[in-house]
């Protein structure tokens, strides 16, 4: 079954939905049995991020559709913002 952004936009009040971001960077790296991957997005300052089981082929230069929430993450004791990534879909 695939999400549908208005469907997952009308359960949760604070996920946001972006279409056609440029993605300017796209790391992927092992953590415990899953694959953190962080994207970069031109014109945000903050990083987005989902976890997967494996692989995907890079998102760098592409355009993607995402649907995400702001959220925190401890870094050496320091809070740092950081997106949540809930769905990504490659346009």
């Amino acid at each position: 079954m695939k999400s549908d952004p208005e469907t997952l936009l009308k359960k949760n009040d604070e996920l946001i939905h972006s279409d056609a971001l440029k993605v300017k960077s796209h790391v992927q790296r092992s953590q415990e049995d899953w694959i953190l991957h962080t994207l970069m997005i031109e014109g945000y300052d903050v990083p987005f991020r989902f976890k997967r089981q494996g692989k995907y082929r890079t998102l760098k230069g592409a355009r993607v559709n995402l649907t995400y929430y702001p959220a925190q993450e401890m870094v050496a004791g320091i809070a740092v913002e950081i997106m949540k990534v809930v769905r990504v879909k490659r346009t």
